[in-house]
Order: C-alpha cells, then structure tokens, then sequence
C-alpha cells in the first residue's frame, strides 16, 4: 500500500516541527501502536496489564520522536507509513517484552531473547527531541477514571462502541464524546520536541 498524501503532509509536518503536528500524530497512529503492542504480546503468549500496554506504547512514541524523529527520518516512502510503524512499533514492543521477561526471571525466555536479539532497534537517549515529550502512559493516567476506562476499552482492548455502552452502562451516543474528550486532554498535555538546533 502507497504512501497516502494525508500521512506525507503529516511526516513532513512532524519533521519541519511545526506547530500541532506531534499531537496530529499521536492522535492518528496512538491506537495503531496499541494494537501492534497487544498483537505481538498475544503471538508471544505474553499478557500483559493494560498499564504495560501504556508503557511500551509510551517507549514507542519515545524512540519515534527521539533523536529529531531519527526513526520516521529513516523511512523512505515505499511502503504506507502505518505498515512502517507497524514494522517499528512490533521490534520495539519485542525489545520491551524481553526486558521483561529478564526483570521477572533470572534466565529469562530464551524464545523472547532470540526475537530480541534480531529485531532489535537501537535504544536512544533523550536527547534532541525528548526534553518537551512526556510520556503517553502518564498523560492517560491523567484522564478522570471513566474515560481512562473508555480509552483502554476502545484502544487497548478494541472493544466496540456497543461493548463499551453495555459494560459501563454509558449510553452508546456518549462514547464518540468521552474518546473525543480524551484525545483532546491528551494532545493538550503533549508538547512539540524543540526544534533542532543547528551546528
């Protein structure tokens, strides 16, 4: 699948650091990467807690905006840019699995390490891109009980809007509403990296 003029006029955005275009884009591809986290975990027999979700998903937007957008200056068009993410985000979360496979047991899962081990993406540091960023996992658990509830429902679990109604009792027509809230508190608190400076 091409490359849609919507999401070049995004990526050239995001690297010409213009004003919005960061939260344009968590907005966009957020639940692309929660359902890449959560599909790889589920071909890895790994369960993970919906706050993990929001902590690898938080390391994945990280590593994306690191080092002035290294990662998304890397790609070259010849794909979509959501099948790049999805490439991106899937040895990201195996890095992130297998990290914690190693903190929960000594040896750790042999299986999770090869993965590891050739899907790995080079880790950055916080530098030239990170200092404004704060990390997603943290902006969601600013979000009121109910639509941090609703936001992991949708998102993390893909539930639709009538599971969503029926579990919460929410009426159906107040969902749109409650994801819309969110999205907005979420890019309210999410800052544009500073621009790079030049050498």
């Amino acid at each position: 699948m091409a490359l849609t003029a919507q999401d070049r006029n995004l990526l050239k955005r995001c690297l010409n650091h213009e004003s919005g275009s960061w939260n344009d884009f968590v907005d966009r591809y957020l639940g692309l990467v929660y359902h890449v986290i959560q599909h790889t975990a589920h071909l890895r027999s790994h369960f993970l807690h919906p706050e993990e979700t929001e902590d690898i998903a938080a390391e994945v937007m990280r590593e994306l905006a690191a080092n002035d957008y290294a990662l998304l200056r890397q790609f070259r068009g010849n794909s979509s840019l959501g099948t790049y993410l999805t490439v991106v985000g899937r040895r990201i979360c195996v890095t992130e699995l297998a990290n914690r496979a190693t903190a929960h047991e000594p040896h750790g899962d042999n299986h999770i390490q090869e993965h590891a081990e050739t899907e790995r993406v080079p880790r950055t540091k916080g530098e030239g891109g990170l200092e404004a960023l704060e990390e997603v996992g943290k902006l969601l658990k600013k979000l009121p009980a109910r639509e941090r509830t609703v936001v992991q429902l949708y998102f993390i679990e893909g539930r639709s809007y009538e599971e969503i109604s029926t579990q919460l009792n929410i009426p159906i027509n107040n969902i749109g509403a409650i994801l819309s809230r969110a999205r907005k508190m979420l890019r309210s608190d999410v800052k544009n990296p500073p621009p790079r400076r030049e050498v």
